[in-house]
């Protein structure tokens, strides 16, 4: 049995991604190895943030008493839990729910994805903005599957450049989805339009999260 700190669980709507819209339960665990420098979830990643001690099997309850057949694992960084195995295995055994899990690049996935070939991924590629690029682990943008997802937040036209760079030398629009999504607050969607426009950005998503327009961008839990 393993133990897991969520600092959060509750039922939204996917803000971004191939099912945006739609409805999921999240859950949200402690801590992650970056520090991006627009994280809107930081405080999941204090060393001493209040978590709830939940088991796989706890978790696994809550997911099917919601009655919601979407499933986001995200943070911090969920595949940095000990024992993330375990939860995958025991949510991925269950065919009626769809489980995604949301990465941030630096994690080899090779191992996760022979848990489950349905198991889907959302990969963060953090760009230059972030101050993170330096930690990608660039085997993960090889291989990636139809149903993955590889994410570039880009905070300027520098960033775009950049994401343009890696998708066309790791031929992401042909192996899975690809999303360009803007920093909240840093550029506006109309640029990052632009841009695709005038690089022929064929198969690339524009993304807003649309949790944020939705709600307060500040508020938590949904």
């Amino acid at each position: 049995m393993a133990i897991f700190n969520v600092v959060e669980k509750f039922v939204s709507i996917n803000g971004e991604g191939t099912r945006a819209g739609q409805l999921a339960v999240f859950i949200r665990f402690a801590g992650c190895n970056l520090n991006c420098n627009y994280c809107d979830t930081a405080w999941a990643n204090y060393k001493n943030v209040p978590a709830h001690a939940m088991t796989e099997f706890e978790i696994y309850d809550y997911v099917k008493a919601t009655g919601i057949k979407n499933v986001t694992l995200t943070g911090g960084e969920p595949l940095l839990r000990q024992d993330i195995d375990k939860l995958l295995r025991i949510l991925s055994s269950d065919r009626s729910i769809h489980v995604e899990i949301e990465t941030n690049g630096t994690i080899d996935l090779r191992e996760f994805c022979d848990i489950n070939e349905e198991l889907s991924f959302t990969v963060d590629y953090k760009l230059p903005g972030s101050g993170m690029e330096k930690y990608m682990l660039m085997s993960n943008f090889e291989g990636r599957r139809l149903w993955d997802t590889v994410k570039f937040v880009v905070s300027d036209e520098a960033d775009l450049k950049r994401a343009k760079e890696i998708i066309e030398q790791y031929g992401l629009v042909e192996q899975c989805n690809v999303y360009i999504s803007p920093v909240f607050g840093r550029i506006e969607p109309a640029q990052i339009v632009d841009y695709m426009k005038e690089n022929k950005l064929n198969g690339v998503n524009l993304q807003l999260q649309m949790h944020k327009i939705i709600w307060d961008p500040e508020r938590k839990g949904v």
